[in-house]
């Protein structure tokens, strides 16, 4: 539940500090006053509204959410803040998050009733909700479904294989030929590794040969002095052990270069630097010798298995026939418990709508071709009219008997739900039977609503005035006395009756 709000500077309002109970709140004040600016800058700090605040605050507790990312526990209190200057920035307990997330995480908890939300009457949803209460009823539902699921991702797998054999198979040929000319390419070069790297060697010695040898020939002359020099260090009680090393050592040098320069003799330097460019082209397409060998032998394995796909298709078209028949006969059996939830949970809607001056709701489960969901399409109606037709005061009240009946069934998840002005163009008796079903909604619901009626109004756990002076919007939480004024002027407008402040006590006192 949310706790407390604060906003700084919201348009009107320059500064909103409040604290909530569970159960009804209501906002009531003279129109222009500023209630909706009010409430869509309470859903703003939710990432539900577009922020107007320079700075918002709210707190919430028992909020049963648990979130590794940002740190949070069940029974962690939660600080969501907006701070709005060049461009606006949310935190979560402190931390940074994308307006994206946080219309995310407020999801989970947040619901806000407005004339564009029809998401609680598509099929996707009514299935989820019939599946919570077959799963409510009856504990077998829940292996059902979970067979289910797993059967349905065995079949959806093997339909996503077949469809890519038969992509295949219809340019087959096309995929057989590249596979080969793929393999011939590379086959043709025979690149083995380090290839390149030898062979580039080989010809940075061949660039130097001549210079080579000369090189080793005029060098040469230093070995005929060996002697000399041996006889001086003698003379001169030398050890010329060194000497003779290093002479031996130059000496084996110059003859294993020699002989590899006599090895280059039979070299064809014009073939190797045909060789060199093959490898060298391999190299800037595939990044090494080794990724090209390993290239050319995924394209063997493709190809063998193009030659294999006729068997394989054969096996996958099995596997989806034995699929689809298992997971049909589940979802027929999934359907026939949705059937018998529909029917009580269709019951106890209108048991609500006939407070709400309303009747004749219908959930009809149609079949349609199988998806996740199994082969059930829901339709709503009333009165027979599918819910596009219907006024958007009918369309309120259905929504209110639908979630007043998922929240005794316990089959949704309870949290904070915001209406804006639900009792709107309704009569006294409708706005008296809203009341109603409000008062048992706000058992499971921490509810926030804009009214203009006093019967809504005096059902409130807290009575909020929004008042606007000199331009200037501002809201308190009013006392017995106060609310008895504010509901009377509610009844009889600016000038307040006695019988008006009689009516209002009354309905306080029921």
């Amino acid at each position: 539940m949310i706790n407390r709000i604060y906003l700084k500077d919201c348009l009107s309002f320059k500064e909103v500090d409040l604290e909530f109970k569970e159960g009804l709140n209501v906002f009531t004040g003279p129109s222009g006053a500023g209630k909706s600016i009010l409430m869509q800058a309470i859903l703003s700090l939710f990432s539900l509204s577009d922020v107007k605040s320079s700075l918002g605050e709210v707190s919430l507790i028992d909020s049963k959410i648990k979130d590794e990312a940002y740190d949070i526990d069940i029974d962690d209190e939660i600080i969501i803040k907006t701070i709005k200057k060049e461009k606006v920035r949310f935190f979560l307990n402190n931390q940074s998050i994308s307006k994206k997330n946080l219309n995310s995480f407020s999801s989970t908890l947040i619901k806000h009733l407005n004339l564009k939300d029809t998401s609680d009457f598509q099929s996707t949803k009514l299935i989820k909700f019939l599946d919570s209460l077959a799963l409510k009823r009856d504990k077998k539902f829940s292996s059902l479904k979970e067979e289910f699921d797993s059967k349905y991702e065995d079949l959806a797998k093997s339909r996503k294989a077949l469809k890519k054999i038969l992509e295949d198979e219809s340019k087959l040929e096309d995929l057989k030929e590249f596979a080969k000319f793929e393999i011939d390419k590379i086959e043709a070069i025979n690149p083995q590794v380090e290839e390149y790297e030898e062979l580039n060697l080989i010809k940075r010695k061949l660039a130097k040969k001549d210079k080579i040898e000369d090189a080793i020939k005029n060098a040469n002359g230093v070995l005929n002095f060996n002697s000399q020099v041996s006889t001086a260090l003698e003379l001169m009680e030398e050890d010329s052990s060194f000497f003779d090393e290093a002479i031996n050592e130059l000496n084996n040098i110059f003859e294993k270069f020699s002989d590899s320069l006599y090895e280059l003799e039979d070299v064809n330097i014009e073939e190797v630097l045909d060789r060199i460019e093959k490898l060298s082209s391999l190299q800037k397409r595939f990044g090494s010798i080794a990724e090209a060998i390993e290239y050319k032998e995924t394209k063997k394995k493709e190809l063998e298995s193009y030659e294999n796909i006729s068997f394989e298709k054969h096996q996958l078209e099995k596997k989806v026939s034995k699929y689809s028949e298992e997971v049909i006969l589940l979802a027929q059996k999934i359907s026939s418990f949705r059937l018998e939830s529909a029917v009580i949970l269709e019951k106890k809607i209108n048991y609500y709508l006939k407070f709400l001056y309303l009747s004749n709701a219908k959930i009809i489960i149609d079949n349609k071709e199988l998806d996740s969901n199994g082969i059930d399409f829901i339709n709503f109606e009333l009165n027979g009219v599918n819910l596009d037709t219907i006024s958007s005061g009918e369309f309120n009240r259905l929504r209110l008997a639908l979630l007043t009946s998922m929240s005794e069934f316990d089959i949704v998840d309870n949290g904070v739900l915001f209406l804006d002005e639900i009792d709107a163009n309704l009569s006294g008796k409708e706005s008296d039977a809203i009341s109603k079903v409000l008062t048992k909604l706000s058992k499971s619901y921490q509810i926030f609503a804009i009214s203009h009626q006093p019967q809504l109004t005096s059902t409130s756990e807290q009575h909020f005035l929004v008042d606007k002076n000199k331009g200037v919007s501002s809201v308190k939480l009013l006392n017995d006395e106060q609310r008895i004024s504010e509901i009377a002027r509610m009844i009889s407008g600016e000038k307040i009756t006695e019988q008006a402040v009689d009516f209002a006590k009354d309905l306080l006192n029921k």
